[in-house]
């Protein structure tokens, strides 16, 4: 029988573990390139590569350069739960809630939800250059009970939701873009704010302060406070958002009516 993990511990040891190793994007060929090519390290390879004109730089484009991080980051952390017996670990979708999922055993089979958010250090270097998006506020975190698209379950079916942030200064000279790499685990309620995310979303944001980040301190006092403020938020709902909701509802209300002949057929 293995034994109960610490999830949150255990993802912060990972993280400090962890190293962004991609040297940039591979080029196949290019009229700079000189076959064969012969290395002795992986040190030498790149050196190679990149006078061979092989390596291009990542993108710098925030969302693009994110997406790199966050799958370099969730490959890293499958790779390690599969050498903990009883844990379980499933990819997200690109777009969905979350990034990651673990269970199994070691978590006394529970479900736990592990997001991923990347952000960019202020030329200042005090704060993030924007606000990190903990939620979707109008939809799984309005209405937690149902099973929306793009989740593998309910909001609420999660015994925790942690989040993995990667806090990183940007090197536009640099083919991998990425320096001074930070990661942080936290609970969201821990370093949330009472501000949107984005003036056009409706995205729920993290304190943007570096030192409160670190510290898990946001501006809820409790877990409770925190969804307390979200849940009373009035997002706005869009008319896709409002098809789904219906389809969502009118599904739940089936089910719950199948529930109920099924019961009055045994009684």
């Amino acid at each position: 029988m293995p034994q109960t993990l610490d999830l949150k511990a255990w993802l912060q040891e990972q993280c400090n573990d962890y190293h962004f190793n991609l040297g940039g994007v591979f080029q196949r060929d290019s009229d700079r390139a000189r076959w064969p090519i012969t290395a002795e390290s992986p040190e030498e390879l790149e050196e190679r590569l990149a006078s061979g004109g092989h390596l291009l730089p990542l993108p710098k484009e925030p969302a693009s350069l994110a997406n790199v991080l966050e799958v370099s980051i969730v490959d890293f952390l499958v790779g390690r739960a599969n050498m903990v017996e009883g844990l379980k670990g499933q990819r997200g979708t690109e777009r969905g809630y979350p990034d990651l999922e673990f269970t199994g055993p070691a978590l006394n089979d529970t479900f736990h939800a592990i997001d991923v958010k990347a952000a960019r250090r202020h030329k200042n270097g005090k704060k993030t250059q924007s606000r990190i998006t903990l939620y979707t506020g109008n939809t799984y975190f309005k209405r937690p009970d149902l099973h929306w698209p793009g989740t593998f379950r309910p909001f609420s079916s999660y015994t925790s939701h942690l989040d993995i942030l990667m806090i990183y200064t940007l090197n536009e000279g640099s083919v991998t873009r990425v320096e001074d790499l930070e990661l942080l685990v936290h609970e969201p309620w821990r370093i949330a704010s009472k501000e949107r995310s984005s003036t056009t979303r409706e995205y729920i944001g993290a304190v943007d302060n570096l030192d409160d980040l670190r510290a898990g301190s946001g501006v809820f006092k409790s877990e409770e406070e925190f969804y307390k403020y979200w849940r009373a938020y009035p997002f706005k709902i869009s008319g896709q958002v409002e098809k789904q909701l219906q389809k969502l509802l009118e599904g739940a209300m089936a089910e719950l009516a199948q529930l109920r002949a099924s019961r009055d057929s045994i009684d």
